[in-house]
């Protein structure tokens, strides 16, 4: 579904501004910035392709706070949003989550994900054992070198 132009401007600009905040490390800002967007839209909210995009900042506040468990949640929910399915970055820190949360096989399946859609370096800003964990769960690339 589409929502009306204006009201999906002001989402996108919410969120950037969350995302600004998570990079200054004011998670609680950033939190509430992704809640407010989140009440800006109308039910039923997961056919919203803004949804995910939504999900993702809370899921990537609460992968920094180190609340996996909160972010293991909101990111699962996320994979049930329009357009979610495939997205490297929502893959990506649900695996973390997993991996975290000692879920390793799900953390594997997350984090091939993220992989297959945006390669090595959608892991290059990351913690390194993120990218060591999914090198011992798939064979390497046809050249050899990751």
């Amino acid at each position: 579904m589409n929502l009306e132009h204006s009201l999906e401007v002001r989402i996108k600009e919410i969120c950037d501004e969350g995302d600004v905040l998570i990079e200054m490390r004011d998670l609680k800002e950033a939190f509430q910035n992704f809640s407010e967007a989140l009440s800006l839209l109308p039910e039923p909210k997961q056919e919203y392709r803004v949804t995910a995009g939504i999900l993702a900042g809370m899921g990537d506040v609460y992968f920094h706070s180190k609340s996996f468990s909160q972010g293991q949640e909101v990111l699962a929910d996320a994979m049930h949003c329009v357009g979610a399915i495939g997205s490297p970055f929502l893959h990506l820190r649900l695996g973390q989550c997993q991996f975290e949360l000692k879920n390793m096989d799900r953390a594997a399946e997350e984090l091939v994900r993220a992989y297959m859609g945006a390669g090595k370096g959608i892991f290059e800003h990351e913690d390194p054992k993120y990218f060591e964990f999914l090198k011992t769960k798939i064979l390497p690339p046809a050249s050899g070198e990751w």
